[in-house]
């Protein structure tokens, strides 16, 4: 967004209003050490001569291909994404509490609800979660008020690490308890007799994801949503978005809600975040969701408008009884997610998912031919990532990636040691022929 600075007078002015007297004094709280005194380098210089100085320190970054994914996505984001969210009307991430004021903006986070009900098949969306950790703890403890009794929750072990250990947090003063169970060394999926014999009555939630953390697509959905419905769970399905434009909605086997993360659809890497939660659900648990609701109604003359709605679920409408403690959201990725599936279409979106399917699988067939390497490991099919070994440490093989100007893969010898010299490599539409010739020109020496 564009940046005016402000007059002496105005900073006068607010320094007044909140009781100080100088810059100096605002940050006095500030160590001197750890304060910027440099004089301005561009005092006194023409915009022209700043932009160019400016243009020539940029011109100094390197861009490298990234091979990296783990859980934030390096994809192509179209010039009209962000020249949709930077417009003033919509630059904001605060709630939209007055309609009459924002139907644009509530507009726009309708269809992005429509839009994820349509690749989830589900009938209900919020705006938005987090990320992808928070929704799923916030589906454990909604899982939790739909099955008052019930206490404990299976995850897979091919679950993403990091977001177990969010759920744990979440779920600690509720009192419930995680279960993991293993996955077949061979496939990469659930060990469905290893679930079969896990679930019990006191089972709130049976948990999976695919594509899981390995970046295995899981064909055990339609097993362990028949097993968990057997013993009175509550199934919840965890995926990519993205995933969505060629693999089958979750609510078509059973997925009572479904989660995930919306990042890689119009949201940028930028350092890791943000990213964009999605929790959606059948239409008899939406009391029981958190977050914030786009509803349509109509006015007295019967025009159409856009609203919150259900609020008290929140917080600040009954804070004892609310559902949740999320009192924010992320509506402006949530609003990228929609420019961007508006802008690609469902012929865009499916054309992208199945490159995401088949260019990974090429690539993991050239590793696997290079002596001391073997890609894939796991026997299934794979979306976007996959695992491969080497005979070498992983960070030997990066660092000999970074010094060839190539951002390698995911080391997995911290959360996964039982695989051996294991890393997870994702390729997207951003890594271009000659970035994969170059990374496996590497990979060879």
């Amino acid at each position: 967004m564009p940046y005016i600075p402000h007059t002496q007078t105005e900073i006068k002015q607010m320094l007044e209003q909140i009781g100080v007297t100088s810059i100096d004094e605002l940050f006095a709280d500030i160590p001197p050490k750890l304060r910027f005194h440099e004089k301005e380098s561009f005092a006194g210089r023409s915009e022209n001569e700043v932009v160019r100085e400016m243009s020539s320190i940029i011109g100094q970054n390197k861009t490298y291909p990234l091979f990296l994914g783990a859980g934030c996505y390096n994809h192509y984001v179209p010039a009209v994404v962000r020249a949709i969210i930077t417009k003033g009307e919509f630059f904001t991430s605060y709630t939209q509490y007055q309609p009459e004021l924002s139907q644009g903006f509530l507009r726009a986070l309708f269809e992005y609800q429509t839009f994820i009900c349509q690749l989830t098949g589900m009938d209900v969306s919020n705006i938005s979660m987090y990320d992808w950790a928070s929704s799923l703890g916030e589906a454990a403890l909604m899982a939790a008020r739909i099955k008052k009794d019930r206490r404990d929750i299976i995850i897979p072990k091919t679950t993403h690490p990091a977001r177990v250990e969010v759920l744990k947090t979440y779920i600690k003063g509720a009192r419930m308890k995680v279960i993991e169970i293993g996955y077949d060394i061979h496939t990469g999926q659930i060990d469905v007799e290893k679930l079969k014999g896990t679930v019990n009555a006191n089972t709130c939630m049976v948990y999976m994801e695919s594509p899981n953390f390995f970046g295995v697509i899981d064909e055990t959905a339609p097993e362990v949503s028949k097993i968990a419905h057997e013993a009175g769970s509550i199934f919840v399905f965890g995926t990519d978005m993205l995933s969505l434009s060629v693999l089958r909605p979750p609510a078509e086997f059973g997925a009572d809600i479904v989660i995930g993360d919306a990042q890689s659809l119009g949201n940028p890497v930028s350092f890791g975040g943000s990213q964009l939660g999605v929790i959606a659900c059948k239409k008899e648990y939406v009391r029981d969701m958190p977050g914030r609701l786009v509803g349509e109604t109509h006015d007295a003359q019967g025009r159409q408008g856009f609203v919150l709605t259900l609020q008290t679920r929140e917080q600040h409408i009954r804070r004892k009884k609310a559902t949740s403690n999320i009192t924010t959201n992320h509506a402006l990725n949530a609003l990228a997610s929609a420019v961007y599936i508006a802008w690609m279409g469902a012929g865009g979106l499916s054309e992208l998912g199945a490159y995401l399917v088949k260019k990974p699988q090429e690539v993991a067939g050239t590793i696997n031919a290079i002596k001391g390497f073997r890609a894939p490991i796991f026997n299934s099919h794979h979306f976007r990532e996959f695992v491969a070994v080497s005979d070498d440490e992983p960070h030997m093989i990066n660092k000999k990636l970074l010094k060839e100007g190539i951002t390698g893969g995911f080391s997995l010898k911290k959360w996964f040691p039982g695989l051996g010299n294991a890393v997870l490599y994702c390729v997207t539409e951003c890594c271009s022929d000659e970035d994969v010739d170059r990374l496996i020109n590497v990979l060879e020496s």
